[in-house]
């Protein structure tokens, strides 16, 4: 894929400020000027006119399966039974004949992602017995056509167990040993039934092969915020603070507030992160107790249109909408971190660091038409320029 180089990004918005240009250079933002954009020079290589649109840093999806979607082929109904175990037989049942995982089906999601302005990207990638690791070659190969205008890091994810099918551990050791940047789990009580088993599995891959973690974690209440216990002693005890993160995390809404204080006071001293794909049906993580505490967290798309359910875009902003909505957030500072956390606050997510619209950082830059911040998050408008790592992903 050709993606022109930007040079400056005349005439655009940061949040609702007066007019600025944002200068480039190799991917770095290396000035931002009040706009005098004269017309001569909009025409020239790689100046972009801006064209008095908001500025917004890319967005990180920081909770995704881009190996399996059916993005790019005909609808397929929903079928098999619910709950976790359940979908995982029917995507078991069913991957194959649609050709999943693959680099082609990978690249309908990459490009879904990029048209909605995301520039960096945690996926979770499922080994298994059946797959093996191709998931991650197939991965790699569509992420490659982006070059490094888009970042992407790997999770090798368990999505069928990880004890209770012998051989998986050996696959994620080594994935790690073949360069991806985090191992996963999956609920080591509700699918494994042997939390402690799995949890210390896991951390011995991670401290052995200097990788990171990032557990699924949908058990619900009591038995989900014990294993958030199990997760905390053993990143403690094996010295990985700030390489652990507890995807979902469900329990932590759930459980009473002195228990939860207790969990989130424990989870910001390792530095151990939280993602939420905002489900609809279940109690939001609290930002404002999460902020207080200092435990980071970003938001994540999940799977979009897969056999686990037809829903999902690809477009973060939505997610971050979602999450917003169902947390009952309307004040002006609340939707403007809600915006960040989507943006430069969750860099680290995917292994940048956190940036944003400023002078040294990292030139990801999505524009829309929108007053501010605020209106841009309620309203989730058409993205007219994605921007990654100073080249053009998408234009309208």
């Amino acid at each position: 894929m050709h993606h022109p180089a930007a040079s400056v990004i005349r005439n655009v918005r940061l949040d609702g400020g007066s007019p600025v240009d944002i200068r480039i250079a190799d991917g770095v933002i290396t000035g931002i000027d009040d706009s005098a954009a004269a017309a001569s020079d909009t025409a020239s290589d790689g100046v972009v006119d801006g064209r008095g649109l908001l500025a917004l840093p890319g967005f990180v999806n920081a909770h995704a399966h881009v190996d399996k979607s059916w993005w790019g082929l005909p609808w397929q109904s929903y079928g098999g039974e619910g709950g976790t175990d359940g979908r995982i037989r029917h995507e078991r049942a069913r991957r194959d004949e649609l050709g999943i995982p693959s680099a082609e089906t990978t690249a309908h999601v990459l490009r879904e992602f990029v048209r909605h302005g995301t520039t960096a990207i945690r996926t979770h990638v499922d080994v298994d017995l059946g797959v093996g690791l191709r998931g991650i070659e197939a991965v790699r190969e569509a992420a490659a056509a982006y070059g490094d205008a888009l970042q992407v890091q790997i999770v090798a994810f368990p999505q069928d167990g990880v004890l209770r099918r012998p051989g998986v551990i050996d696959m994620l050791d080594s994935a790690a040993q073949a360069g991806v940047e985090f191992i996963g789990g999956l609920d080591p009580a509700g699918i494994d039934r042997n939390p402690v088993g799995q949890l210390d599995a896991l951390f011995r891959i991670a401290s052995d092969r200097g990788v990171g973690i990032d557990v699924h974690l949908h058990d619900p209440g009591d038995l989900g915020a014990f294993q958030i216990e199990l997760i905390i002693e053993r990143t403690l005890a094996h010295g990985l603070a700030g390489r652990v993160n507890i995807a979902h995390g469900f329990a932590l809404a759930q459980v009473d507030a002195a228990h939860r204080r207790d969990l989130l006071q424990a989870l910001a001293a390792l530095d151990i992160t939280m993602t939420t794909v905002a489900p609809l049906r279940l109690p939001q993580l609290p930002l404002q107790e999460l902020d207080a505490a200092g435990v980071r967290f970003g938001f994540g798309t999940d799977g979009i249109r897969d056999l686990w359910s037809p829903y999902g875009t690809g477009d973060l902003l939505g997610i971050a909408w979602q999450y917003a909505r169902a947390s009952g957030l309307v004040r002006d500072d609340d939707l403007r971190r809600v915006v960040e956390i989507a943006t430069s606050a969750s860099a680290p997510f995917a292994g940048l660091y956190a940036g944003g619209l400023v002078v040294g950082g990292r030139a990801d830059i999505v524009l829309l038409d929108a007053e501010n911040v605020m209106d841009a998050l309620v309203r989730a408008p058409e993205r007219e320029m994605v921007v990654g790592n100073g080249r053009i992903l998408f234009e309208r």
